[in-house]
């Protein structure tokens, strides 16, 4: 299997993404910011537990090949708010949390589970469209509250104010029925994760994107599934993000795709199978 892997941090802020890969698996967490002015309850921050509860999946999916992927996230979640539990309030609303995208390939299968709104693209070849899978709940909940934060120019002082009321109004409906879930505090969140397992001599190539790297295609609609697989089979992932970038550039004000952020981190993680 080969694989490319890139990611970076959205202009002046550390990254809150977390991509690692073995080779028999492969993890994408996108952690979620907390708008400057929000508290969390924790100390240690979004990138951490990005990191933390990424690195732990990557070796639960390798040290525990009998158990599925809900199960194991589901074990990595209770297990990194052990961690953190006797200095953080894990009860905030505002406590880190993160997607994920889990893929692990057995003797014959590739496994495959998506939580909260990361993509996997799973490549059958040829011409025809890509398997996309992406857990768009909280684009639907968010839905009904961006309005008054898209009519405003990024950047500003209002737009700002406006993104972190939006994001902790969302709170109240993380990990909740009828909402949206995510990896945060509750092991069960994983139940609600979206799985699946396809034949691995079906798939071509499996790409992991965080929502910065993905938006050239679901918010930007400059590109298509099929083109930008085209793109990260000739020129890699870097190229990607570049388009991303460059993107991001052209609208500062958010004039031409309203957004939350002006710049997201962005990562990219390709595996193209033998």
């Amino acid at each position: 299997m080969r694989v490319a892997l890139a990611t970076e941090a959205a202009p002046g802020r550390p990254n809150e993404d977390f991509a690692a890969v073995t080779a028999d698996a492969a993890v994408l967490l996108d952690g979620a910011g907390t708008p400057p002015g929000s508290e969390s309850g924790c100390s240690h921050g979004v990138a951490w537990y990005a990191r933390t509860l990424g690195s732990s999946l990557l070796a639960a999916m390798t040290q525990k090949p009998n158990e599925t992927l809900p199960e194991l996230l589901a074990g990595e979640i209770k297990a990194v708010a052990g961690l953190h539990e006797d200095t953080c309030d894990l009860a905030h609303p505002g406590s880190p949390s993160a997607t994920v995208v889990m893929l692990r390939r057995t003797d014959d299968a590739l496994e495959w589970l998506v939580l909260a709104d990361s993509s996997l693209i799973l490549d059958t070849g040829g011409t025809t469209d890509p398997m996309v899978i992406c857990d768009d709940r909280e684009a639907q909940v968010g839905a009904r509250y961006r309005k008054a934060m898209d009519a405003l120019d990024s950047g500003t002082p209002e737009h700002q104010k406006a993104h972190r009321e939006y994001v902790e109004t969302l709170r109240a409906h993380r990990n909740r029925d009828g909402g949206f879930w995510v990896a945060a505090t509750d092991p069960l969140a994983a139940d609600q994760a979206l799985t699946g397992t396809v034949p691995q001599e079906a798939v071509r190539t499996a790409v992991l994107l965080s929502d910065g790297a993905s938006r050239l295609v679901d918010r930007f609609h400059l590109a298509t599934w099929r083109q930008t697989l085209d793109l990260l089979d000739q020129e890699g992932p870097e190229a990607l993000i570049s388009r991303v970038r460059a993107a991001e550039h052209s609208d500062p004000t958010g004039a031409r795709w309203p957004r939350g952020k002006t710049f997201d981190d962005a990562t990219v993680v390709t595996l193209s199978m033998p």
